[in-house]
């Protein structure tokens, strides 16, 4: 009787105990002064498993910082961790830089975000190319961001998270008509967090926010921790920002 082959899995092989790794690149594009710039980082072993496809979660940096932002707070290394313990199943991190100041309505990032960068990540990565393997999530600025697309492209994205969240001011009269648009069984899973200090602009915008989910019966989660509008504040909940887009993706590895 023939030896049957057996694939090896992720922990099995030597790229495991690298960790995983990024990528940098760039997206021209008509609709913004300059290329889309974009990091990418990529679970271990991603190279040595051709045929797995792995979840994408898109995280969106605060204004005056850049694609950085993130894996400068550690977004990379909680993700190895949290692989690595078997907690979540990996996926791959997408990190685009947003280089204005402007809102939504003359800022084209969100456009390019989901009409050009997304196809084009989903075309030239293994990602699972469905709304349910897919989040967005993003911090100060960024969480408008993803708050603006995950609730007006809700069709792309299953999950969304606002991190010390300001509301685009021109997206506050358009909110409940996107939440109108959405059938209530493809709501998307929703995360608010901010800290007690925060600037009290952002914190009336995040509450504002919260109190609109609440009175429309709109599933969310909302928690109000201890800290400032800083990156000591994100950096130390980064490991829980990543456990919980990645909660229905399954566990590793």
């Amino acid at each position: 009787m023939p030896t049957p082959t057996l694939t090896p899995t992720a922990t099995s092989l030597p790229c495991w105990e690298e960790g995983g790794r990024r990528e940098a690149g760039s997206l021209r594009t008509a609709n913004l002064p300059l290329p889309m710039e974009y990091s990418v980082f990529l679970p271990p072993c991603y190279d040595a498993q051709p045929e797995r496809r792995y979840p994408v979660l898109y995280l969106i940096h605060g204004m005056n910082y850049n694609n950085d932002q993130w894996d400068r707070l550690g977004a990379d290394e909680a993700a190895d961790a949290l692989f690595a313990a078997g907690e979540v199943s990996p996926f791959i991190i997408v990190m685009p830089r947003d280089r204005s100041w402007a809102q939504p309505d003359e800022d084209l990032f969100g456009q390019v975000l989901v009409d050009e960068l997304l196809p084009f990540i989903d075309q030239h990565y293994r990602t699972l190319p469905e709304r349910g393997y897919r989040a967005i999530g993003g911090l100060s600025r960024g969480a408008g961001w993803a708050v603006h697309l995950g609730l007006s492209r809700w069709d792309l994205f299953g999950a969304f998270g606002g991190h010390s969240l300001p509301v685009f001011w021109s997206d506050t009269g358009k909110i409940r008509g996107w939440l109108d648009a959405i059938p209530p069984e493809s709501l998307p899973r929703i995360y608010l967090d901010i800290g007690e200090k925060d600037r009290p602009s952002i914190l009336k915008s995040a509450r504002w926010f919260e109190n609109l989910l609440t009175e429309r019966g709109v599933p969310h989660e909302w928690y109000l921790f201890p800290g400032y509008h800083e990156e000591a504040y994100w950096s130390s909940h980064v490991k829980d920002y990543l456990r919980w887009y990645a909660r229905d993706w399954g566990a590793g590895p």
